[in-house]
């Protein structure tokens, strides 16, 4: 049975069973990071494993690279985020704490504050009489550049200013012509890859929704500008059902078609796909057609050739279609989705309905006692063969076998396997599935077939 699932129970759960925790929490935390437990990375790394084979590895036209994360200061200058790259902020005239201007009026019931300017902003601020929590006014709204800056260098006054860096995608900019060298691919063509980004977000929030500190898995797919309607259909439709592929209903997504006036400064088109978080429909992957944008600022800053050139002498700047997809949200996203509750002989349960591929754990073997010997014996046999045959296999001889199948539900396991005495006359195991709490007997020889079948 499903249920509207809010926030702090998936953040509790998160907790309780080893997914997400608190960055730094013995030290009282610290807002924008959290920490991935035991299952947050198993569920973490089977994403961006299901991820790449979708893109890269099923396909011949996709190339992965891992960029640095720190890059040459001018990138960002040539890119436009040393001028560009900021949010709106408004400070408390007292205190000079200070706040998302467009998130402060969203909670306040202004529909689509991110589409104002900062003087619509401004001006909205003081109609609505609004005030800082401690009560102060507020000054004008203003332009805050969101990169996390640091230091390179063995002394101060050799020291340069660089960036971490705020998006995957120019350590693919710079390096297109390395692929382009390398590997001579022909157009169309992509490069992808997965890595972490930063951002200096000043009012971090909703769990795993906005960080300062995320991972991105990104392709950006070169093309002849003659193709660009078609090839940013064909990746708004692959975005989709990869989506749907992980188990995220389509009835909680839909698409948002930006306005021009929402747009990117670089982008001719863009859309995102909304799902339904707790908080409401909020942007989790976006495509965007870049146009020559990125490739024409690095040729122009670094005076490199990055023009492409075709059989027949035709030469020009590719095109690119970005499919852009947050990790952390898509995390958040799918524990929001398979969370739900049901009752089981009488008494209630929380399961997560996790897609078998991702799950973290796939099986769980038990005893069905823990003080009986021969029980222990021939269950860790078969949890050993098991093993051998199926990746994400757990043992758990922990509590009673109900609180062992209800903490398996509620971390998402599809499915347990029980040793119990029958087993010690026929070598048949319990199997019993998540969703359905059905059990069902197999042979030990089978099991492992029986189970690659049904994964």
């Amino acid at each position: 049975m499903k249920k509207q699932v809010t926030l702090e129970t998936i953040i509790s759960l998160s907790k309780r069973r080893g997914f997400i925790f608190q960055g730094s929490e013995i030290y009282g935390g610290l807002a924008g990071t959290w920490d991935y437990g035991p299952l947050g990375v198993e569920l973490k790394n089977n994403i961006k494993q299901n991820w790449w084979k979708t893109f890269v590895t099923d396909r011949p036209d996709i190339y992965g690279i891992d960029a640095a994360i720190f890059m040459n200061p001018k990138t960002w200058e040539a890119s436009g985020h040393v001028e560009g790259f900021n949010d709106p902020l408004v400070e408390d005239v007292k205190t000079r704490k200070r706040y998302r201007a467009d998130h402060l009026l969203e909670e306040h019931g202004v529909h689509k504050a991110d589409e104002f300017s900062v003087e619509e902003m401004t001006s909205k601020i003081k109609e609505l009489g609004l005030k800082s929590p401690e009560g102060n006014e507020f000054g004008e709204v203003k332009q805050f550049n969101m990169m996390l800056k640091t230091r390179f260098g063995a002394s101060e006054a050799t020291a340069i200013d660089v960036y971490l860096r705020p998006e995957t995608a120019q350590g693919i900019f710079v390096n297109y012509k390395n692929v382009i060298d390398s590997l001579h691919p022909k157009l169309p063509f992509g490069i992808a890859q997965i890595g972490k980004a930063f951002r200096n977000e000043i009012t971090p929030r909703d769990f795993l929704f906005r960080l300062r500190e995320f991972e991105q898995m990104e392709i950006q797919y070169f093309i002849h500008p003659d193709d660009q309607k078609e090839s940013y259909e064909k990746w708004k439709k692959s975005a989709w059902k990869w989506l749907v592929s992980l188990g995220l209903p389509e009835e909680k997504m839909q698409w948002h078609d930006h306005a021009e006036n929402e747009r990117a400064h670089y982008a001719a088109d863009a859309a995102d796909i909304q799902f339904k978080f707790p908080f409401g429909f909020k942007e989790l992957h976006g495509v965007h057609n870049r146009t020559d944008f990125d490739l024409k600022a690095h040729m122009e800053k670094t005076g490199v050739d990055l023009y492409y050139s075709v059989e027949g002498g035709e030469k020009f700047i590719p095109y690119v279609i970005e499919s852009s997809v947050g990790l952390d949200r898509i995390i958040l996203a799918i524990l929001c989705a398979a969370y739900a509750e049901d009752e089981v002989n009488g008494e209630e349960r929380v399961f997560l309905q996790l897609s078998p591929e991702i799950a973290p754990v796939k099986v769980a073997v038990f005893p069905l006692l823990k003080n009986k010997e021969e029980l222990v014996e021939k269950a860790r046999e078969v949890y050993e063969n098991l093993r051998k045959e199926v990746s994400g296999v757990m043992w758990d001889d922990n509590g009673n076998i109900g609180k062992r199948y209800r903490r398996q539900d509620e971390i998402g396991t599809p499915f347990c396997v029980t040793v119990d005495f029958d087993t010690l006359e026929d070598n048949s195991v319990t199997l019993r599935d998540r969703d359905s709490a059905k059990q069902e007997r197999v042979s030990v020889g089978d099991l492992a077939h029986h189970i690659k079948e049904k994964l």
